[in-house]
């Protein structure tokens, strides 16, 4: 059995890496991995405990100095292609660094390695940016690479967790490969809702909303909706799934759950006013993890407002998973033929 290396690109905390994993079993090994974020290099390294270090900065990596592998795994900045952001695209600037042209350093890197395949994932709005131009461009770039593109939108929510997450996939396979039959995957649980993810115990009084911010979040949406506008928070009902949950503070506030089961209401934090009495809370990162489809098992070892953001960034693993099942089929067969 061929042992399949990968490369983590823009690792986030592995999702993308733990959705090959649990599909590959032990016909996949991680041989390098770059996040620069140190947050979540300490979520990573944490959850996986192997012997290779995480790198830093990408865009300051020579490729001669990745080792060799036959997977590149790469879930490059969205924020420059996101429908909720500017949508600056490859004009997008931030702290210097051009995320829109991160894609480039994936090029980079596998224009030298020459991997079998490139699995991109990104938000829904990439497909439709500049009028569809910046995808274009990057699918494009790829089959002048050598490869053939496979791509489609796929939502978290059809993949056993109940969040409504429309993500655009890319499958490259190298064009060697004989990917025809390739296809990504139909939907496998469409039925889990809120109430499979919340927390089996009460959940401390920090999560609960005060009163002044209950009041300021009616506020804010009352005058958007005067306005004609439908943005404001939102409570889920439990047999509901949840909106997408994004790494900024709306991405909380657009979940939010009434749960009365916490009757210890004394504040723990510092907050204006006192906690509502109406059970409204926000999600918690457990239940944030869940609804990626991270297990339990999943170690949270830096702060909450690190954890938000790092799980609103991440990809939902079951959907890597069932993409990353369809990929081992093609270059399983691949390997067979070239046996024979």
């Amino acid at each position: 059995m061929k042992r399949y290396k990968t490369i983590d690109l823009f690792a986030g905390i592995g999702g993308i890496r733990r959705g090959f994993d649990e599909a590959f079993g032990d016909a996949v090994e991680t041989v390098f991995a770059s996040e620069w974020d140190a947050k979540a290099q300490e979520t990573y390294r944490a959850n996986y405990p192997d012997s290779i270090e995480v790198s830093g900065d990408i865009t300051q990596i020579d490729e001669k100095d990745v080792p060799a592998f036959d997977i590149c795994l790469a879930g490059f900045p969205c924020q420059a292609f996101s429908l909720a952001g500017a949508k600056k695209g490859f004009n997008d600037d931030y702290k210097g660094m051009s995320r829109g042209t991160l894609f480039f350093d994936v090029v980079r890197i596998c224009t030298h390695h020459k991997p079998s395949v490139i699995f991109c994932e990104n938000v829904k709005g990439l497909t439709i940016h500049d009028k569809g131009r910046t995808f274009d461009i990057i699918k494009g770039t790829l089959t002048e690479l050598g490869y053939t593109v496979h791509e489609s939108v796929l939502n978290s929510k059809d993949f056993g967790v109940p969040q409504h997450r429309e993500r655009i996939y890319i499958v490259a396979f190298r064009n060697d490969i004989d990917s025809s039959d390739f296809h990504f995957p139909l939907p496998t649980d469409s039925s889990k809702r809120i109430r499979d993810i919340i927390e089996e115990n009460p959940v401390p009084a920090k999560y609960y909303l005060s009163d002044v911010y209950v009041e300021t979040l009616r506020q804010h949406r009352a005058r958007h909706e005067s306005k004609g506008n439908g943005f404001g928070f939102e409570i889920r009902d439990w047999d509901d799934i949840a909106g997408a949950i994004v790494c900024g503070g709306m991405g909380r506030e657009r979940n939010l759950l009434i749960d009365m089961r916490q009757t210890n209401l004394t504040p723990t934090t510092k907050i204006k006013g006192t906690i509502n009495t109406e059970g409204i809370r926000k999600m918690t990162p457990r239940e944030w993890a869940r609804l990626q489809g991270y297990p339990d098992s999943f170690a949270l070892p830096v702060a909450d407002v690190h954890l938000y953001k790092q799980f609103g960034n991440s990809v939902s693993v079951p959907v890597i998973k069932a993409i990353a099942e369809q990929v081992k089929v093609t270059l399983d067969k691949h390997e067979k033929g070239a046996v024979e």
